[in-house]
């Protein structure tokens, strides 16, 4: 042994003192800290992206199955009004009408309102206890067509006009085409709000992966280094985001459902105001339909799937520019 051995002690076997950690154990330490303030962050981001997306997609389905619903129940009835006209009585020409009506083929059932029950029907415009004998306020004959049969309005109406002449029939067509355009612009505004969320769940993603990259951009190049593949190190990244878009998805869509499956009852408690009135008359009683409850499980995980997507191709291109 020489003496610069000597000095220096006996050798020490560094793969034999150093600890061995498996192979397994080493592989399950993250590229990306999973507990980092900016994932949080994005979490918190697309659950509030899927709530708002979730909210606008249940609405847009009340609306529709209201309006679905309005335009089956207005489109399977007819009016008759018969207004008072100088030397006819009234009260007659409304029996005679309602007869004519009942006769003509399609017609399964009739309601002649009374005159009290149509002047009930101004109060909402004239307000209550007012004396209507001196108005000319007609009577009004509602008529339930048969579903499925084709109603002859021309011979209906010529045999209406031939038993009064002041009678007029209503097949509500023109209030039919108005829920439809409301209904078509309920959608396209949905559409348009669930554009912009999409929108903004992809530069929020953005940004999140751009930092995520830059605080890891060391790691990024010694895998780089080691010879590790774009490929390899963007699935990496695509995981970890793959897994904050499902957290954010699942956080926000789960209340959305929540406050769709408790809002028949928070609507019953506000019911005969006239707020809970126009509510049940836009959105009915406020609750979705179990295929509405699977659309908006589907539309979180599909946000879940943008998010990654968005991760993937910034990932992508920050990497080239990298290399």
């Amino acid at each position: 042994m020489s003496r610069t051995d000597q000095q220096l002690g006996p050798l020490v076997d560094l793969a034999r003192e150093r600890p061995q950690v498996p192979a397994k154990a080493r592989n399950l330490s993250p590229i990306v800290p999973r507990g980092s303030i900016a994932g949080s962050a994005l979490v918190a981001v697309v659950a509030i992206m899927t709530f708002l997306a979730s909210m606008t997609t249940g609405t847009v389905l009340l609306v529709s199955a209201s309006a679905a619903e309005w335009q089956s129940e207005v489109a399977s009835e007819i009016t008759v009004q018969v207004r008072p006209s100088p030397g006819h009585d009234i009260e007659r020409d409304a029996a005679a009408v309602a007869e004519a009506v009942r006769a003509q083929p399609g017609i399964v059932d009739i309601r002649p309102f009374s005159r009290e029950e149509s002047a009930k029907l101004l109060e909402p415009w004239l307000g209550s206890g007012l004396s209507l004998d001196e108005l000319p306020v007609p009577r009004v004959i509602v008529a339930r067509v048969q579903p499925g049969t084709a109603l002859d309005l021309e011979a209906l109406r010529h045999r209406v006009k031939q038993v009064s002449p002041s009678a007029s029939v209503d097949d509500h067509r023109a209030w039919i085409e108005r829920m439809r355009s409301m209904t078509g612009a309920t959608v396209i505004a949905g559409i348009g709000i669930l554009v912009l969320v999409i929108i903004a769940t992809i530069i929020s993603v953005s940004f999140a992966t751009r930092g995520a990259m830059a605080a890891n951009r060391p790691i990024v190049e010694v895998l780089h280094f080691v010879g590790a593949g774009d490929r390899f190190i963007a699935n990496r990244f695509l995981r970890h985001f793959l897994r904050l878009g499902l957290e954010g998805g699942i956080i926000g869509g789960g209340i959305a459902m929540l406050f769709f499956g408790f809002s028949e009852s928070i609507a019953s408690w506000f019911s005969g105001t006239p707020v809970g009135d126009q509510f049940a008359a836009l959105l009915g009683t406020f609750s979705l339909r179990p295929s509405g409850y699977l659309a908006l499980a589907v539309q979180a995980v599909l946000i879940a799937g943008i998010t990654a997507w968005a991760s993937r191709r910034t990932l992508l291109a920050t990497l080239n520019e990298i290399d």
